[in-house]
């Protein structure tokens, strides 16, 4: 399954393969390892006009889902519903407290079936005050280095903005095949 190019670095593609919830950053045309890429034709569900709403209300939000472990029972993991991914509209960007990777789900369906709660908003989750006409300059192009605990270094790019929370963003390192989401939020 496709996601679109990512505009800031257009070799760049965003990927959800069948089978596994986490979205993949593939650079298609440079990547030696991508052999006989053949684009299938859509077989995506449409979203039905009732879940507009909702779609609108879960987005931005913190949640609560429920994933079945091997062992059976199912486990609670928080998180947040970052945007429906572009032209597949009824899966939905989201990332999660106990791993900040980028992954995709059908969260109408889960809600649904009473998998996905939707928190109630805080005052701690407000956006900041900020003075009238002040523009917060995007970190979308820039250059990032992350500092392991083990004393390392990570460089990578940040590729995109969440309209729904500015001051999160997705980050594609160099040495990594996943999308990792951070708030970047600026304290002064």
């Amino acid at each position: 399954m496709f996601v679109p190019q990512v505009p800031v670095n257009t070799s760049l593609f965003l990927i959800k393969y069948d089978g596994f919830d986490c979205v993949y950053g593939l650079e298609l045309h440079k990547d030696e390892r991508v052999q006989g890429l053949e684009v299938l034709p859509d077989r995506l569900a449409k979203p039905r006009a009732s879940d507009g709403s909702l779609a609108d209300t879960m987005i931005g939000r913190a949640v609560e889902h429920m994933f079945e472990t091997e062992e059976g029972p199912k486990e609670e993991w928080r998180g947040m519903v970052l945007a429906r991914a572009p032209i597949i509209t009824t899966w939905f960007y989201i990332t999660y407290e106990k791993d900040p990777v980028l992954y995709m789900y059908q969260l109408l369906e889960d809600y649904k079936e009473g998998d996905l709660r939707i928190m109630p908003d805080s005052n701690d989750s407000a956006p900041s005050e900020r003075e009238p006409g002040e523009v917060e300059e995007s970190l979308v192009g820039k250059q990032v280095e992350y500092a392991r605990e083990d004393g390392g270094k990570r460089t990578g790019m940040v590729i995109h903005q969440v309209e729904a929370k500015p001051s999160v963003y997705f980050i594609k390192f160099d040495d990594d095949f996943l999308i990792y989401v951070y708030d970047l939020l600026k304290t002064s």
